[in-house]
């Protein structure tokens, strides 16, 4: 699971005003560790937005005998694999697939997640009662079996691969919301806009909400490295897309037996999730320090 914060002064985290968001920009802009994040999530996007410029997808599913397991050369620039296909295509579509759906995931849960935890929050009672206790089921299930259970009774697929995940990662937004929805339920504009007449989910959706946003973008950006791992161990043991699409994951697991002869093979996939992981991992950093400077240290 992703880290989990605690929500403090959550009003400081609303980007209501521009000064605000400028000033959210200055601070951002002054941590180191989120600009070297930044821009290494910037070169691998760059890479999977010009995937087929870099490599043609043929490459990285068709087979070639002839070339198994190459050296890095120039023809291939990142060697072969046992099958003869060209490794760098498919790290390079490879990220396309494992991002996509990570960053996918990482939106769905969320979002489902913020509003379940804002309901809980707003109503209290016994709604408040019923999502938690539902919660607690969901987080007595191990992730990893959960996702199991769920690939094998829908097949694998991007969708059910997205369910899963979301299903396995909404449960930390569902607390943390829902902490931060108890303490602003207090606060005068929310009980100002519930004797104005204002519905629950206007007032969850205008003033509830924007006001953990904060709060909930830095949990949303650590979640996405969390879930990149979670994406490739999941290709790794085989419950990720069908053979042979390229993912960072599956490329690690038709390594194994050739990693020793070789070890080209593991240290691309593998360089790129830890490259990808800490990349997000220091602008989620930068993020929260800029939200609360409070907590840098």
């Amino acid at each position: 699971m992703s880290k989990q914060m605690t929500l403090s002064n959550s009003q400081d985290t609303t980007f209501k005003k521009p000064s605000q968001l400028k000033e959210l920009l200055r601070r951002l802009r002054k941590s180191k560790g989120a600009m070297v994040g930044l821009t290494i999530l910037i070169f691998i996007l760059l890479i999977v937005i010009f995937a087929d410029l870099i490599a043609p997808y043929d490459l990285a599913v068709t087979q070639d005998a002839y070339n198994k397991l190459q050296p890095p050369s120039a023809q291939h620039l990142l060697g072969t694999d046992s099958y003869g296909r060209d490794v760098l295509a498919r790290l390079v579509h490879g990220a396309r697939n494992s991002l996509f759906i990570a960053l996918l995931a990482s939106c769905t849960s969320c979002i489902f997640g913020s509003l379940l935890g804002a309901i809980a929050g707003y109503f209290g009672g016994k709604v408040d009662m019923i999502i938690m206790r539902c919660l607690d089921i969901f987080m007595s299930i191990p992730d990893l079996l959960f996702t199991m259970v769920v690939v094998a009774a829908l097949g694998s697929s991007v969708p059910v691969l997205i369910i899963a995940m979301t299903l396995a990662y909404f449960t930390n937004y569902v607390r943390l919301v829902r902490s931060g929805v108890l303490n602003l339920c207090e606060q005068e504009y929310v009980e100002a806009a519930r004797a104005g007449g204002s519905s629950a989910l206007r007032i969850i959706l205008s003033h509830i909400i924007p006001n953990t946003l904060g709060i909930i973008l830095v949990n949303m950006t650590l979640n996405v490295s969390s879930l990149v791992i979670y994406q490739s161990t999941l290709s790794f043991i085989g419950l990720s897309l069908p053979s042979p699409t390229p993912e960072w994951g599956s490329m690690l697991s038709g390594a194994r037996n050739d990693m020793m002869r070789a070890p080209f093979l593991v240290i691309s996939p593998a360089l790129a999730i830890v490259l990808t992981a800490f990349s997000v991992n220091l602008l989620g950093d930068g993020l929260r320090d800029a939200l609360d400077p409070r907590l840098k240290n």
